[in-house]
């Protein structure tokens, strides 16, 4: 097999390991011609017919606005729970799985080969992990989500025809500040901890394993291999990537969508700008606009660059917040919040014979979707820029590393929020619409504009990196595996990232977004318990 970097811009293995031998060349299926100055090389299944599935969907939902709202909010509604069982028994399995890959002798495996060095300092990957992992969402849920299951928890549980209508996490905790407190930040941090994480780094192995050791193409397909040999180049392989486009698409405009209803909410909080759906749509296409610069500049020039400098202004922001607020209560929160966390994890990750199935459902089994639905995105950018990590070292950085700095996150804002509501007596912050509770949080303390202004910049970054990773990824899986497709194909995907956001905003609001998210996240849910196994057999034959 042709393994040449410049033919396709994967670099051959250092030292030993264990290729797969195919006839089947990078790029041979693809279609490779131009139109007008603007050349393109796309495989031929896949890009047609996710190409051409996105356009005609984006031009349906803004076609049929009104019918396209009430299908989407009821599809999420069966998935979510129908498939409860299914979304949490799978993620469960995900966990596990790391645990076992960081406990065996496979962690002595080097991505990339046995000889292999990291392409990126610890600093510029961890970074590049956050950035592309979490982003807009811990932006959006910092303040919004402990803040909701400590309302629903201090609410005690209600009963209707013999069925609970609350939202509280498991038994709830009518009445007790201390012990609802405790309850929604296990619960919050149960839905940013080790579960997602371990999502991201089942894809993120899986990919890394077969195109840096394997010499595959980088795509889903070439991690079943070992379950499908030489089918995956066919019809097999074409339904994975194109699941993976879909998933990718709709999975990130899940969280651009959130990126605008907040970008927004805090503009008209601070200028008076209307936050209707005229302004979402031109906030949409300006981000849009910048990601394209970013995706023009590359990798190392965009989104590299974009990454630092948002970790620069997140880490500003939690030091303000840390300083400025209660500082004795997040610090010793930080632990509190850990111990309650790892108590209750057992409960809170049962998948059958739950009580709690507003939270189940309407919170757990919606997250679980939803990661999955954003893994071939994000553990294709992890895997890009993880070559040359051993195993071990890649799961405990990736599953461990970014669910503390998670927790430490949402126990500050989170825990801020809760002590003005419980010690101060403010209830702006809980009467606010989830979009506005960081802005209204922070109202309360010192240089709330400053502050408030730094919190817009920070969503807006996070969405033009997300923009910007996610094209790139999608650009690679419908180029057939090429990381160095032209230009004018990544400009393609990054535009209809913002059409499809659009097209679901204004097709049903925050409720189609996340329909599609979990309705793509079912099917790829599905194709990641397969690739657990495909994963354990590519490890099982390499040198350690």
């Amino acid at each position: 097999m042709s393994m040449e970097p410049d033919a396709q811009g994967i670099p051959e293995p250092e030292g030993a390991a264990n290729l797969i031998e195919t006839e089947y060349e990078i790029g041979q299926d693809n279609i490779e011609s131009s139109l007008g100055p603007f050349g393109f090389d796309v495989h031929n299944p896949v890009f047609l017919v996710s190409g051409l599935s996105i356009v005609g969907f984006v031009i349906l939902t803004l076609a049929l606005q009104d019918q396209a709202g009430a299908v989407f909010n009821g599809l999420r509604g069966w998935l979510t729970a129908s498939l409860d069982w299914f979304f949490l028994g799978a993620a469960n399995i995900f966990v596990l799985f790391c645990f076992f890959l960081i406990l065996s002798p496979f962690g002595k495996v080097r991505i990339g080969g046995r000889d292999a060095t990291p392409d990126y300092s610890y600093a510029g990957w961890f970074a590049m992990l956050f950035a592309a992992g979490m982003g807009i969402g811990l932006m959006f849920f910092g303040v919004s989500e402990p803040i909701s299951h400590f309302n629903s928890s201090l609410g005690g549980t209600t009963f209707e025809g013999g069925v609970r209508t609350d939202w509280a996490p498991l038994g709830a905790a009518a009445n007790d500040p201390k012990a609802a407190a405790e309850l929604g930040m296990a619960a919050t941090i149960f839905h940013w901890g080790l579960h997602p994480w371990a999502i991201y780094a089942v894809v993120a192995l899986a990919l890394a394993l077969f195109s840096y050791n394997k010499g595959l193409p980088l795509t889903m397909r070439s991690v079943f291999y070992p379950i499908f040999g030489e089918k995956i180049w066919g019809w097999p392989g074409h339904v994975i990537d194109i699941l993976a486009v879909f998933a990718t698409l709709f999975g990130l405009a899940t969280s651009l969508g959130f990126g605008a209803e907040q970008a927004n909410a805090g503009l008209e909080l601070l200028f008076g700008i209307p936050n209707n759906d005229v302004s979402k749509v031109v906030l949409i296409l300006a981000i849009t606009g910048v990601a394209l610069i970013s995706v023009y500049r590359g990798l190392d020039g965009g989104v590299k660059i974009l990454s630092e400098i948002n970790m620069g202004l997140a880490a500003a922001l939690l030091l303000f917040v840390i300083v400025v607020g209660p500082t004795l209560a997040i610090v010793t929160g930080f632990l509190d919040n850990l111990i309650a966390y790892v108590t209750l994890l057992p409960a809170l990750s049962n998948p059958i014979g739950r009580a709690d199935t507003n939270f189940s459902q309407g919170w757990t089994s919606f997250y679980w979707a939803w990661w999955i639905s954003w893994s071939p995105f994000v553990g294709m950018f992890i895997a890009r820029v993880s070559r040359g990590r051993s195993v071990r070292e890649f799961v405990v950085c990736v599953l461990l590393i970014p669910s503390l700095v998670c927790v430490f996150w949402m126990t500050a804002f989170g825990g801020a929020a809760i002590t003005q509501i419980v010690q101060d007596g403010v209830t702006s912050v809980a009467d606010a619409p989830l979009e506005l509770k960081l802005f209204k949080m922070l109202a309360e303390m010192p240089f709330a504009g400053l502050t408030s202004l730094l919190g817009i910049v920070l969503v807006i970054v996070f969405f033009v990196t997300s923009s910007d990773s996610g094209s790139l990824v999608i650009d690679t899986i419908t180029a057939g595996g090429k990381v160095d497709a032209p230009m004018p194909q990544r400009v393609f995907w990054c535009t209809f990232e913002g059409l499809v956001a659009i097209a679901l905003l204004l097709g049903g609001g925050l409720g189609a977004l996340q329909a599609m998210a979990v309705s793509t996240g079912f099917p790829f849910a599905v194709v990641l318990l397969l690739a657990c196994y495909a994963t354990y057999k590519g490890l099982a034959d390499e040198p350690r």
